[in-house]
């Protein structure tokens, strides 16, 4: 089950879907499946990848480790909205 939208993302007709495999999330906004975000294992912790679907560009920075999936998954979601200046 996806975490609860961020108010941010909601404002903006955004919603957070479950992807195809239980380590992603879908960001749709406007119905369309626009970013996903990759929560996986990285050295004891959790890291969180955020790439623009219809390129397959990343959009993080690949630095960012957090203790949880769900703190990494937080993290993945703030650096997307850095990255959209919203």
């Amino acid at each position: 089950m996806p975490p609860t939208t961020p108010e941010w993302l909601t404002k903006r007709d955004g919603t957070l879907t479950p992807g195809l495999r239980d380590f992603i999330t879908v960001v749709a906004i406007g119905g369309q499946p626009n970013y996903r975000l990759e929560v996986r294992p990285a050295g004891g912790q959790f890291t969180c990848g955020v790439t623009q679907s219809v390129n397959g560009k990343r959009l993080d920075d690949g630095l960012g480790r957090a203790a949880t999936a769900d703190e990494a998954l937080s993290g993945g979601l703030d650096q997307l909205r850095r990255y959209l200046g919203w």
